[in-house]
């Protein structure tokens, strides 16, 4: 019996979509126009009024100049309740999650599945300028209870590059690390990031694009020294049939996207005595 070659066989995926796996593959992570500016605007506009009212500024101030410039209106002391206010706010709202998910629906869909599990909360992070009680240091969340097949939607609210944004080791650089750590046991991240620093890529998010990127690669942020704060959001995605860690379904995650067909399928029982 001939059997084809597996590059042989007929492609199932669209050019478009290969190309983007291909670019995801390769990087580990895509940074894509938002597939709704309307809507992102909508988000933007919506954390800015939340944190005018909270720290009693005029509302009308532009919204990412409000964001930008929130430096100047609160301590570092208080930062955590600004955060805490403006996440709980908009996490209360019932369009807040279909809305995050439509800025990128459809590369999300190639990228992850179209049954899809979406993290119940999102995730808020604000970086004032100088300000070192902020720091995500270099890790990779599949190390501490995240399954594999994750991937990261990063959504800035204001521009964000250098310093102000996050970075990245690419997936070659980060198996080549891999398969050497144990040098590192009983060693700090800081040493971790002193051999990973000159490979590192750091990524150019503007307002109005998304981040997608695999949570295997190591990754995190340092002191933010540019003149603006960074105000950036985050949820992870995954299939709702590939494996789980500790992050479980029902309990971190719920499903966004059941197709017809599963559904009937696991509601389905055989009939009582069809096997007897």
């Amino acid at each position: 019996m001939n059997v084809p070659r597996i590059d042989a066989m007929p492609s199932f995926v669209a050019a478009d979509e290969a190309a983007l796996a291909d670019r995801f593959l390769s990087a580990g992570h895509v940074i894509l126009p938002v597939e709704d500016i309307v809507g992102l605007k909508r988000l933007r506009r919506t954390a800015a009024g939340l944190a005018a009212r909270h720290l009693g500024l005029d509302p009308s101030l532009a919204d990412d100049l409000l964001l930008d410039q929130v430096h100047r209106h609160v301590t570092v002391d208080k930062l955590n309740a600004l955060r805490l206010h403006v996440i709980e706010g908009l996490n209360a709202l019932a369009w807040l999650r279909p809305l995050y998910f439509g800025l990128a629906r459809q590369a999300l869909g190639a990228l992850v599945g179209n049954e899809l599990v979406m993290q119940r909360r999102l995730n808020l992070s604000i970086q004032m300028p100088d300000d070192a009680s902020s720091l995500l240091p270099v890790h990779a969340d599949v190390w501490d209870g995240d399954s594999p097949f994750e991937v990261v939607a990063w959504l800035p609210l204001v521009d964000c590059h250098d310093t102000k944004s996050m970075f990245l080791l690419p997936p070659d650089k980060g198996a080549a690390i891999e398969a050497e750590f144990g040098r590192f046991q009983g060693k700090s991240e800081q040493d971790i990031f002193a051999a990973i620093e000159p490979d590192l890529e750091w990524l150019d998010v503007p307002f109005g694009h998304v981040l997608l990127f695999s949570q295997n690669l190591m990754h995190g942020n340092v002191v933010n020294r540019e003149t603006e704060t960074r105000w950036s959001m985050n949820c992870r995605f995954k299939s709702l049939f590939s494996p789980y860690a500790g992050k479980r379904l029902g309990e971190f995650f719920a499903p966004i996207t059941i197709r017809p067909a599963t559904r009937l399928g696991m509601s389905y029982r055989f009939p009582e005595g069809l096997h007897e």
